[in-house]
């Protein structure tokens, strides 16, 4: 018997707390609104309060709340991890409100959704590309901000990203016998983001391609491209001389050079 009270007592509750809100949604008191939006927001009942939100930020619109309102707009989906329209509130608040006192962080947060929307490095990085550029422009106009570290930090794993990326693209190109392909995609990489942490591996996947290329190459070519391979042993193990291919870069550098002999 207590359990059934306990039950309609749960229901009568949620069903006069939700009846306050749809009257909250339904009003025309725009004052009260404001109240019940700030209210909703504090209890952490982020859904509403960026409901409410929208409903009321048209109408605060040139006043001096208007940033206000805006800012806990774009922090209430930021809250329910809805980064798309978080991103885009964020976005539109800085370009609105570049003298605001939210701007500096808006701005930041902006480039943070394009971060935490950034997909796995097989898929289309957009996203990646356009956070990237994002931290970079929040840096340059915010040198000195308490977000610059976090930004730097965002923009090296991004970067990795990229790099994982074309070492894939490369890792295909040379599983499908396209050496040539998979030199050019590999030194692109570490031409674009020489400081990566794939580095070791991305040079030691260009010995090993040029190697292939010249071992699969017709006769009157094989010297000159065994030479490459050579130049390529002698750069990676300058660079690496206790890397963890170190035996097969040997391998590759003996077999290279009987080649040339």
């Amino acid at each position: 018997m207590k359990f059934k009270h306990l039950i309609i007592g749960i229901l009568t509750f949620t069903l006069f707390s939700c009846s306050g809100y749809e009257k909250v949604l339904k009003s025309t008191d725009y004052v009260m609104k404001y109240k019940k939006a700030f209210e909703y927001y504090n209890k952490e009942e982020y859904t509403r309060a960026g409901n409410v939100f929208d409903q009321i930020v048209n109408v605060y619109r040139g006043t001096n709340k208007s940033d206000t309102v805006g800012y806990f707009q774009a922090m209430s989906y930021y809250k329910q991890k809805d980064y798309i329209v978080s991103g885009y509130y964020f976005k539109n608040f800085f370009e609105t409100f570049p003298y605001s006192p939210f701007a500096e962080e808006t701005e930041y947060l902006s480039a943070y959704c394009f971060y935490l929307n950034s997909p796995v490095p097989t898929l289309d990085q957009e996203n990646t590309n356009m956070s990237i550029e994002a931290f970079k422009s929040f840096m340059n106009k915010y040198p000195g901000s308490k977000y610059v570290l976090k930004s730097k930090d965002c923009v090296a794993e991004l970067q990795d990203k990229l790099v994982e990326k074309s070492k894939l693209s490369a890792v295909l190109y040379y599983n499908l016998g396209l050496y040539k392909s998979s030199i050019i995609a590999l030194k692109n990489s570490l031409t674009e983001y020489p400081n990566t942490k794939y580095r070791e591996e991305l040079l030691w996947l260009v010995l090993d391609s040029n190697y292939e290329l010249a071992r699969n190459s017709v006769e009157s070519k094989k010297r000159d491209r065994f030479q490459a391979t050579l130049d390529e042993y002698y750069s990676f193990v300058a660079e690496f001389p206790v890397s963890k291919y170190k035996k097969k870069a040997e391998n590759i550098y003996e077999a290279s050079g009987k080649m040339i002999k």
